[in-house]
């Protein structure tokens, strides 16, 4: 097979990563910048990582997707609060063959997507992954970094497997997804109690599961989610809420994404990740009071400064 060229809309923290893996690796990658831009151009793009530290001097660096060339892949890790913006980036990026890739939380990030581009070939791409982006072109990759992949409209299967082996050759674990609507529920599980508890909480992961009344409460989060995903027809069992407790005792005390964008005063994804569910359960029948309740005050606190 012929070597794919990659493109990344959103050079952050997964994007960054990912992409900057790839581009370490050897492979062809295209990043869209926004402030880090002219700095990026000048000085590259960093990754300290848990896989091995880098620096990439030579970064095909961009301001505009339309001086970009057309990607055979491109990997969105933008934050789905901007998610408004791919009708007017992607175009200059697609030809007949292009596969889009969310690497996104949440949930039905796919399907608003191929709304706008019916006849697009789209996938989903779900990292477990402690990154964060903590200055110009510096990404800082702490702790796990595996990605699943899945289908979700065109047949895309070929392209996928080249994905996965040219993150496996760059040393990312990669898969397929058991499947993709059921990987984003059960990413839900640990996404709903963690970004908004310590966004609320004003805590890292670690305090809310050193606390036993918090640690009580991510898991009947967990809990209500995993009821909602069954109520939607999605098989996730309940013992995986222990799963993910004991999966995040593991970690190391952790900011997740919301938490960043509220201490930086950014949008959170409160849509994605809360709202989506939230209504995707209504329509099943399942009440989420205490997920209800957590988005209720995300939209408070989100209001005070924005």
């Amino acid at each position: 097979m012929k070597k794919l060229r990659y493109g990344v809309i959103g050079t952050g923290a997964i994007g960054g990563f990912y992409g900057g893996m790839l581009a370490h690796s050897g492979q062809e990658v295209h990043f869209l910048f926004n402030t880090d831009f002219e700095y990026v151009r000048e000085h590259g793009l960093r990754v300290d990582s848990v896989f091995g530290d880098f620096h990439l001097k030579n970064v095909h660096a961009y301001q505009n997707t339309k001086e970009m060339p057309v990607c055979d892949v491109v990997l969105v890790g933008l934050k789905t609060t901007s998610n408004d913006l791919l009708k007017t980036l992607l175009p200059p990026l697609l030809c007949q063959n292009t596969m889009v890739i969310l690497i996104q939380n949440g949930l039905g990030n796919e399907a608003h997507l191929a709304a706008d581009f019916p006849g697009l070939s789209i996938a989903g791409g779900l990292g477990f992954i402690c990154s964060g982006k903590f200055g110009p072109g510096h990404i800082v990759h702490s702790e796990h970094g595996k990605i699943n992949f899945g289908s979700h409209q065109g047949d895309n299967q070929t392209i996928l497997k080249q994905v996965i082996a040219d993150l496996q050759a760059a040393h990312v674990p990669a898969e397929i997804a058991e499947d993709l609507v059921t990987s984003r529920w059960k990413k839900l599980v640990w996404n709903v109690p963690y970004n908004g508890l310590t966004v609320v909480m004003n805590a890292l992961t670690s305090e809310l599961m050193a606390h036993p009344a918090t640690y009580q409460l991510c898991k009947e989060l967990m809990l209500e989610v995993i009821g909602a995903a069954n109520a939607c027809g999605v098989q996730v069992s309940e013992h995986f809420a222990q799963v993910m407790l004991e999966y995040t005792l593991d970690m190391k005390p952790y900011a997740p994404s919301m938490k960043l964008d509220f201490d930086f005063k950014r949008p959170m994804e409160i849509d994605a990740i809360y709202s989506a569910p939230l209504e995707a359960a209504q329509k099943a029948g399942f009440n989420m009071p205490k997920v209800r309740m957590l988005e209720q005050q995300l939209r408070l606190i989100q209001s005070r400064y924005l």
